[in-house]
Order: structure tokens, then C-alpha cells, then sequence
């Protein structure tokens, strides 16, 4: 019986002392913006692009895009005739909504261009209700320097990526 109560406190002691397992490394948490890379402003969710109708919009627009200059948001003349061209498109197509998505280039810190590129979006947002599209039918996106057109670090490649872009949207 003693040698049963010997090997019996001998597995405890050895169950007791074993190395547990750590358990799986958990990353701390972050702090979320307001508004992350991809959201919508207005909350609206699952908007689906339409290539045949944006390269309709590209054809009849002359362009989709607009371009600022560093660290700005005002709309500049080449910007509000391209914008006037889109606005004119829209309202030729009351049944498509537009998502306008604003981009800053690499330069600045991640916070500092999503709300670059906010700012820019709502600049063309804007221009486009003055000329007649109603605002029920956009919406606005800031993807900061997340989705750049042009690679590099140089003045080429961030004049292409300072830019606010109407996405044709159901």
C-alpha cells in the first residue's frame, strides 16, 4: 500500500512540476481611426463598382480623376471643368451613384493623409452637388497614401497620387 501511495504522490509531484504551455502570444491592441482606409463616410456598406459604366464615364468625362497640389484640397480650374464633365455625366445617369475616393501621396504620416485625402474627397464631393448631383448619391472615401497609382519617391509619383477619383457605384 505504501508503494502505491509512493507512486501515486511521485505522478502528482511530476504533474504538478511539468512545463506548461505559454499560451499563444495575443498582439496588443491598436487604436482604430474614426475613419479606417476603405470606409465610407455616410456608413453606407457593399458598393459594388460598375467597370462598363465607369469606362463610360472616363469616355464621356474625359476623366475620372482630378489631381491636387501637395499638402492642398482646393480644386484648381482643370479640376472643376473635369468635375463639371462628371457632374454632367451623373446627371445623364440618375440610376448610378458615384463613391468619391481621396489619395494622398507617400509622404506624412498615416492619419495626416487619410484626412488629406478625406478632405479631398469632400472637395470633389462638393463640387459635384453644386453643379446638380444629388447628395443622396455619393458618398466619400479616404484611403490616405494606402493605394497609390504610381511607385516611387519622387515628385512624378506623388503628383499622380494626390488625387481624388469618382468611382461609378450601384
Amino acid at each position: 500500500m505504501k508503494k502505491t501511495v509512493l507512486i501515486g504522490m511521485a505522478a502528482v509531484a511530476l504533474v504538478a512540476c511539468a512545463k506548461k504551455t505559454p499560451p499563444a502570444e495575443v498582439p496588443p491592441a491598436t487604436e482604430q481611426p474614426a475613419n479606417p482606409p476603405g470606409t465610407a463616410t455616410d456608413d453606407s456598406v457593399d458598393l459594388v463598382e460598375l467597370p462598363a459604366m465607369q469606362a463610360d464615364l472616363v469616355a464621356k468625362a474625359g476623366s475620372d480623376t482630378v489631381y491636387f497640389s501637395t499638402d492642398e484640397y482646393s480644386l484648381d480650374d482643370q479640376s472643376k471643368a473635369t468635375l463639371a464633365a462628371q457632374a454632367r455625366w451623373f446627371l445623364a445617369n440618375p440610376s448610378v451613384r458615384g463613391s468619391i475616393e481621396g489619395h494622398a501621396d507617400e509622404r506624412g504620416t498615416r492619419e495626416y493623409n487619410l484626412a488629406l485625402g478625406e478632405r479631398r474627397a469632400n472637395a470633389a464631393k462638393d463640387f459635384l452637388i453644386a453643379n446638380g448631383v444629388p447628395a443622396g448619391r455619393l458618398t466619400t472615401i479616404s484611403w490616405g497614401k494606402e493605394r497609390p497609382v504610381a511607385l516611387g519617391s519622387n515628385e512624378e509619383a506623388w503628383a499622380q497620387n494626390r488625387r481624388a477619383v469618382s468611382v461609378v457605384v450601384k
